[in-house]
């Protein structure tokens, strides 16, 4: 049986949801209509240190929002799939366009529509308040809840099982490279 570390261990791609993993789930809508979403910057941090190490982020999400399309421009993610309900054709898609493989890739998502991927991929993760039907199908639950820190661990999980934490975050945070 492969263990979680030897899974993480191969990962060249991390795909994610945002309501409910990058986000608390929560959606705020203003008297004139203009919908809302906090985002963790320890998440953000997550993923701009998988991006240093070179691993590719993608998003794929059900809704559509220009404040996602905002948020992950600030972060330097370029692969964005909104308004997929389901979300498996956008991620054969990323396939081909990456040349990656299943095993190459974790998913981190929260609820019953993430299903399909979280059967296929080489990683399936599920933040700490995920749906409990959800968990039957991840090999990896966070400790944090989703827009509170979930990625951010996927991330060290996958940088420590590559053996690239350490490195990482001395070149990068202590002496500024």
């Amino acid at each position: 049986m492969t263990t979680v570390n030897e899974r993480a261990a191969r990962i060249r791609m991390v795909v994610l949801d945002i309501d409910g993993v990058m986000s608390d789930g929560t959606i705020n809508v203003s008297g004139t209509g203009e919908l809302y979403k906090s985002f963790y910057v320890r998440d953000g941090l997550g993923i701009k240190m998988l991006q240093k190490h070179g691993i590719e982020i993608a998003i794929i999400t059900g809704r559509t929002s220009a404040i996602v399309a905002e948020r992950m421009r600030e972060l330097g993610v370029t692969r964005i799939a909104q308004g997929q309900r389901f979300k498996t054709t956008a991620y054969e898609a990323l396939l081909e366009e990456t040349g990656l493989t299943d095993e190459q890739v974790a998913y981190m998502g929260d609820d019953v529509p993430d299903l399909p991927l979280l059967m296929r991929v080489g990683l399936s993760t599920t933040p700490a308040d995920g749906n409990p039907e959800v968990l039957n199908y991840t090999h990896w639950q966070s400790r944090f809840p989703g827009g509170r820190g979930a990625v951010r661990e996927l991330s060290e999980l996958i940088l420590k099982s590559q053996g690239a934490w350490d490195t990482l975050v001395h070149n990068t945070y202590v002496l500024g490279k």
